[in-house]
């Protein structure tokens, strides 16, 4: 296999129509183009995601969003060595308009086709960038997904804790939607919590103190519904933001500690190595909240850049590169799976019933 390869990478997972060439020499990345067309406006009336309308949307850019990934990154489509496109988890109708549009350029051109878990692509995201060997530890918070990960090698994750309801992401929205702000709102939470007092509030801290590296977001949430409305002005908006975001910090620490302790024993790793990746991963309290954790407790943390958080074509590309090197490929029968985890022996854990 030749040393140097040069990957499209196609994502359709949910509201972000995306493309990316990457390539890779002497295991250094190179991100040729990365274009990604947002869909919040569209969806903002709605106050969050409507599949149907997404689908729609991503049928209408594909073709566009893949011309310009491809005229921006100038290479040309024989220059490929291979396509790889988000096939799960996400919403059904949007995975397959990704996915319908790799399988076609990968099969006109005849190059090889890899069909990505879109989890895999941002738990390898800072590989791009930083030499960090297996196995190390993943947080991976995003709109869907909450979980501690132990990344043994490409495709080969061990589940460690996850939420037992809400996403982290889904929790700032939701938290965001009850004090009146738009959709999306992570970042908005972030911007108004900087102007609020932390402590004003006393909120709950789900199963804080069970052992363990699962979290509880819902009764939170339930909690914060019942302050916003008794909220009289934008200060007392400011101080529930900021209050909000200090449990959850206040979370991610105490949860953060118990996965590294559990890292630590079941594998003594050469390095402590702790990856925060995901959309939700972009908020920089919960950043410096982690840096703080992680020289306490002697780990390397490492993020991905600010604009590869959110869902992007370039890691998509990234994780078919990766894979494409260990001889991995799939074929172009390969279907969409709404459901996917990356450690597909870990137990189902939803609601309140059960084990933490």
């Amino acid at each position: 296999m030749k040393d140097n390869l040069i990957f499209l990478g196609i994502e359709t997972s949910c509201d972000e129509t995306a493309a990316s060439v990457v390539s890779v020499k002497n295991n250094k990345a190179v991100i040729h183009s990365n274009v990604i067309s947002s869909q919040v406006e569209e969806h903002l009336k709605f106050g969050g995601v409507v599949p149907e309308n997404a689908a729609r949307s991503h049928a209408e850019k594909i073709d566009i969003i893949i011309k310009k990934a491809m005229t921006d990154s100038r290479c040309k489509f024989e220059d490929l060595d291979g396509i790889a496109t988000t096939a799960g988890p996400g919403l059904l109708v949007c995975l397959m308009v990704g996915l319908s549009a790799g399988k076609t350029l990968a099969g006109f051109l005849k190059k090889p086709f890899l069909a990505i878990n879109h989890l895999e692509g941002h738990a390898l995201t800072p590989r791009m960038f930083e030499h960090i060997e297996f196995p190390y530890l993943l947080l991976l918070i995003s709109g869907g997904h909450s979980q501690f990960l132990i990344a043994e090698g490409v495709g080969k994750y061990k589940r460690i804790g996850t939420s037992i309801d809400d996403a982290l992401g889904e929790a700032f929205d939701k938290t965001a939607k009850m004090i009146g702000l738009s959709y999306p709102g992570g970042p908005k939470i972030e911007k108004l919590a900087e102007k609020g007092d932390p402590n004003f509030y006393k909120l709950p801290k789900p199963i804080f103190n069970n052992p363990g590296c699962n979290m509880s977001f819902a009764g939170l949430k339930t909690s914060i519904l019942q302050i916003s409305k008794k909220i009289k002005n934008k200060k007392a908006k400011e101080n529930l933001a900021a209050s909000f975001q200090k449990t959850i910090n206040d979370i991610l620490y105490k949860k953060c500690s118990n996965a590294m302790h559990e890292f630590l024993k079941l594998y003594k790793p050469k390095n402590n190595h702790f990856i925060v990746s995901g959309g939700v991963a972009a908020n920089q309290s919960i950043r410096n909240n982690l840096r703080a954790l992680s020289e306490k407790l002697n780990f390397s943390i490492f993020f991905p850049p600010f604009e590869l958080c959110t869902d992007n074509g370039a890691m998509i590309a990234w994780a078919g590169i990766e894979r494409f090197r260990l001889g991995f490929r799939d074929e172009l029968n390969f279907e969409a799976r709404p459901r996917w985890p990356l450690d597909m022996n870990a137990p189902f854990l939803k609601g309140a019933g059960v084990k933490h």
